[in-house]
């Protein structure tokens, strides 16, 4: 930041407050303010300040402090911001739009919040800090931040296709991932009732997809029904990868509830050059147990074992075992099987109380339904059900079976061995 005296002909010549910055590899100015109506004393100090001078006087002498806005987390935001480049990738040359899409990314980083409390905190009367003034963007309302959102929408691919250029290469890895929010509202064409990872089943939610490179920096988003399976939406990431991004080799590394067996028959096997890094669910593991090719004793004194299978066929698993999840799987199985049986014991109980007994098969079965329901645990219980009465006891034989297999996974892939050893499979798994 400097001043600098800009001559104009005839007229005395413009004081104006300007900095430069950096985008891409340019050099450029922009003025912050014109300073021509101050006295010439304040303007000498305030240029003596600039250049490394103290705060104290002459300065002090020339200012009277009337309000100070909180700075540096937004210098420092917003600095980082401009390094890396994206404001080039929003859009090569600045506009308003581009100015708020930069002021809302900045704010996100610095207090997540609503679009209404964006605009309070940036707006002259009531703003937080200086983002506001900086970016010139202090007189916005939400509407015209939700139009900028649109904006920034029709610019989506553009913006992953540069994103991608940046993180991603041939071979590489590429990890994805999905979740989902409940919605307030009825007017989304997206939001349908679906299996809610919010506990909100009450709520119509859409499902969004995320791919980033090996590190987890973001490259490309994509948002689905909120019915939609996990497994559904792997197929548009495998064209986004090969379409979009030109990307022929790649790893894609997903979980074993997104990159199923039939995901990987059905859409993964048919692009070639395309891998794939997974892991196999709790039937697949203790089928391996039954056909003796997992020996679980082969983890009494390591952690780690790479074995193979005729069920697939040139691909690895690698069996791991993680101590600390064993231990707190048997815990947490514990307390299931102790609340279920709590639950169970007040069913029994309203069949031998003396007034109102619960009677009834199909009564009885109903209540017994819902406590297996809410904890889970129906596979560890015995359950004896008549007209007039209900026992149930624990099964001794499937809880020992499933505690077995505590803290054991097993990670599956197409990845030879030597482009990642056992380790590093794992590891980028994780």
């Amino acid at each position: 930041m400097y001043i600098a005296t800009v001559p104009n002909r005839s007229s005395p010549p413009a004081i104006l407050l300007r900095e430069s910055f950096r985008e891409g590899s340019k050099v450029r100015t922009r003025t912050l303010t014109n300073l021509s109506h101050w006295p010439h004393h304040r303007i000498e100090a305030f240029r003596a300040f600039l250049k490394g001078g103290s705060i104290a006087s002459p300065l002090s002498e020339a200012f009277d402090v009337v309000r100070t806005l909180p700075h540096g987390h937004v210098a420092a935001t917003l600095g980082s911001l401009r390094r890396l480049g994206l404001e080039s990738i929003l859009a090569r040359e600045r506009s308003r739009q581009r100015d708020l899409c930069v002021a809302m990314i900045v704010g996100r980083v610095l207090c997540p919040r609503s679009k209404l409390a964006l605009v309070r905190s940036l707006s002259e009367r009531t703003l937080s800090s200086s983002l506001g003034e900086v970016l010139g963007v202090a007189d916005v309302d939400e509407d015209e931040l939700y139009e900028a959102m649109d904006w920034l929408l029709a610019r989506q691919e553009r913006i992953e296709t540069a994103l991608a250029k940046r993180h991603l290469a041939e071979g590489t890895l590429v990890l994805y991932d999905v979740s989902s929010t409940y919605f307030e509202g009825r007017h989304c064409p997206l939001a349908r009732i679906g299996h809610s990872r919010d506990g909100r089943f009450d709520r119509p939610q859409v499902v969004f997809g995320l791919l980033t490179d090996a590190q987890g920096c973001p490259v490309a988003t994509e948002v689905f029904d909120g019915n939609t399976g996990d497994p559904k939406t792997v197929l548009s990431q495998v064209k986004k990868l090969r379409e979009h991004f030109s990307l022929q080799r790649v790893v894609l590394v997903g979980d074993r509830g997104m990159i199923t067996s039939a995901r990987i028959e059905q859409d993964l096997k048919q692009a070639p050059g395309l891998e794939w890094i997974t892991a196999l669910r709790g039937p697949a593991i203790r089928k391996l147990v039954d056909t003796g090719v997992l020996d679980v004793s082969l983890f009494d004194e390591r952690d780690l074992a790479e074995i193979s299978s005729p069920d697939y066929p040139g691909e690895r698993l690698i069996v791991c075992r993680n101590p600390l999840l064993a231990s707190e799987r048997k815990r947490k199985r514990e307390e299931l099987l102790q609340a279920t049986e709590k639950e169970l014991e007040r069913v029994a109980a309203a069949t031998r109380r003396a007034s109102n007994p619960l009677r009834g098969k199909d009564r009885i079965g109903l209540r017994v339904g819902r406590v297996l329901g809410r904890f889970k645990m129906g596979k560890h219980f015995k359950l004896t059900i008549a007209d007039e009465r209900f026992d149930y006891e624990r099964n001794q034989t499937t809880i020992a079976q499933e505690a077995a297999l505590d803290g054991i996974y097993v990670i599956r892939t197409s990845v030879a061995a030597r482009t990642l050893s056992p380790e590093d499979t794992v590891l980028s798994y994780k």
